[in-house]
């Protein structure tokens, strides 16, 4: 009797699999109006960016915003058509080759895009009714000009350079985001635990149906090309 892969265990659930929502901070929010003051700079457990808390002049509420590299406690952010690092603008009113983040895929959705720390996407080209974008993976996005986005890069991009030096700091970073650590190769499995196991058996085709159960759905899921693709 094999085991269950990770796909099923998680859809079980258990305490191997279960988020502790309750040490997160707040959800990023643009909504707000007019101008707010930075009160604090914390560590949220939920996202690598440091978020900010604001005190909103119009709104006269504290909310949470994702931190921009370069500001401090006692800045000032505006939300509207100043051009500043640290601002928060729509994307019709940002110019050409800046750096954005935070970015909204619907207009009053919240951030949503390039929210991880170090994280940017650059403003190629304005249009009539619509911005194109250049996401982090070099792909290009066609947005809604009134979406809102902070100029400037998401705080914390050194984090990612910082060695994890033992394996008990690495179950404490995935445990915060509800991740599996350690987890176990999928081929070094016997074959009774994972459709990748074993080694006596013949090779196996990586393409799976989109409705395969989950115990099978493994590997390249309605693929439509397999092989390496010749140029």
């Amino acid at each position: 009797m094999g085991k269950r892969i990770i796909a099923r265990a998680r859809g079980k659930g258990g305490p191997a699999y279960k988020s502790p929502s309750h040490r997160f901070i707040a959800k990023p929010t643009y909504a707000f109006s007019g101008n707010a003051k930075i009160l604090d700079i914390v560590h949220d457990p939920a996202r690598s960016t440091p978020l900010l808390k604001v005190f909103t002049e119009d709104d006269k509420k504290e909310l949470y915003m994702l931190a921009t590299e370069g500001v401090k406690v006692g800045d000032n952010i505006v939300k509207g058509n100043e051009i500043k690092n640290g601002n928060i603008l729509r994307l019709k009113d940002i110019p050409k080759g800046s750096h954005v983040y935070a970015i909204e895929m619907t207009p009053g959705g919240g951030p949503k895009l390039c929210c991880a720390c170090g994280t940017k996407a650059i403003i190629v080209n304005q249009e009539e009714k619509k911005t194109i974008i250049k996401l982090p993976s070099k792909r290009f996005k066609n947005m809604h000009p009134n979406c809102f986005a902070t100029l400037g890069i998401p705080a914390g991009s050194g984090a990612r350079e910082k060695p994890l030096l033992k394996a008990g700091t690495a179950y404490h970073k995935k445990r915060a985001r509800n991740k599996l650590y350690p987890r176990t190769s999928a081929s070094a499995m016997n074959a009774v635990d994972h459709p990748f196991g074993g080694s006596g058996k013949p090779g196996i085709p990586k393409s799976r149906p989109r409705n395969a159960p989950p115990g099978a759905k493994v590997g390249a899921i309605a693929s439509k090309r397999t092989g390496k693709k010749k140029r």
